[in-house]
Order: C-alpha cells, then sequence, then structure tokens
C-alpha cells in the first residue's frame, strides 16, 4: 500500500544513538507510502566552539564531516534494506536552519527528528534542534522522543 501524503521525507539526524527510534520512524513512514527518504545531517560550524577555538579547527571539522557522512551512509543502508530509496544530504550551518531550508527547497513533505526531550537549564543552555524546526518550519515535523521515558 502505498500514498501520495508522503513523497520526500527527511530524516534529520545529528549521529547520536538517540536518534534510533526516529530513523526506524521514518523509515517505516516512508515504507508504507512509497516515500523517498533525504537522510540529512548538519555539519554544526555555527556553534561558539568552532567560531572561537582555531587552533585544529580544520581538523575538528574533517572529523565532524567524516562522522556526518557515515551517519546518512547507515540511514542509506537502513533505507535500503527495507526497501527504501534513500538519498544523502550533507549539509554545514546551523542545523536548525539547514534543516528547514532544505526541507523548504525540496518539495519535503515529512521531516522526522528526535529529541532527548531537554528541559529547564540544560534546554536553556543548550536549546533544542527539534523545538526550533518545529516552530520555524512550514513543513510538517514528526518529533519522536528518544530519551528516557517517565
Amino acid at each position: 500500500m502505498t500514498s501520495d501524503l508522503y513523497r520526500n521525507i527527511v530524516i534529520a539526524t545529528d549521529g547520536s544513538a538517540n536518534t534510533r527510534r526516529a530513523i526506524s520512524y521514518g523509515i517505516e513512514i516512508a515504507k508504507l507510502s512509497g516515500a523517498t527518504v533525504h537522510a540529512l545531517h548538519v555539519v554544526n560550524t555555527s556553534s561558539t566552539i568552532s567560531e572561537n577555538w582555531t587552533a585544529g579547527k580544520e581538523t575538528i571539522y574533517k572529523i565532524m564531516r567524516c562522522d556526518g557522512e557515515k551517519v546518512v551512509s547507515k540511514i542509506k543502508q537502513i533505507g535500503e534494506d527495507s526497501g527504501v530509496e534513500v538519498r544523502e544530504v550533507l549539509l554545514d550551518g546551523c542545523p536548525s536552519d539547514e534543516i528547514i531550508n532544505f526541507a523548504e527547497n525540496n518539495n519535503v513533505d515529512l521531516i522526522v527528528m528526535g529529541t532527548l526531550g531537554k528541559t529547564g537549564l540544560e534546554k536553556f543552555l543548550m536549546g533544542s534542534v527539534a523545538e526550533k524546526v518545529v516552530r520555524g518550519s512550514k513543513v510538517p515535523v514528526m518529533v519522536i522522543r528518544t530519551g528516557k521515558q517517565s
């Protein structure tokens, strides 16, 4: 059974183990709807650390980029094992902005991403990419809570 509701789905991931559930949900939705998945990872080049830490900055960037390539490649393999077409997308910039811009410029019907469910001081200090995407996206966003469930 396929559906025209979803044709292009972004699975946005930071590469952490906490995003596995979101990847599973995104692949399953794509499989059921016949959609193409865009496995999207953003190398965060907008963080304060990357701006102020010049020693080894290029090396750190290369490591982050290599890690991102591995992440999207793994999602592609998971998708292909499930019979889902997956395109690998690796971008540089502010993660929330890049996810929103990619979705709006590539006819994306759904963004799937995980969140740790941060609250309080931790959220204030670090922010939440998922929250920023939900607030800023014109495209529907499915957020899968991946932190400890209470």
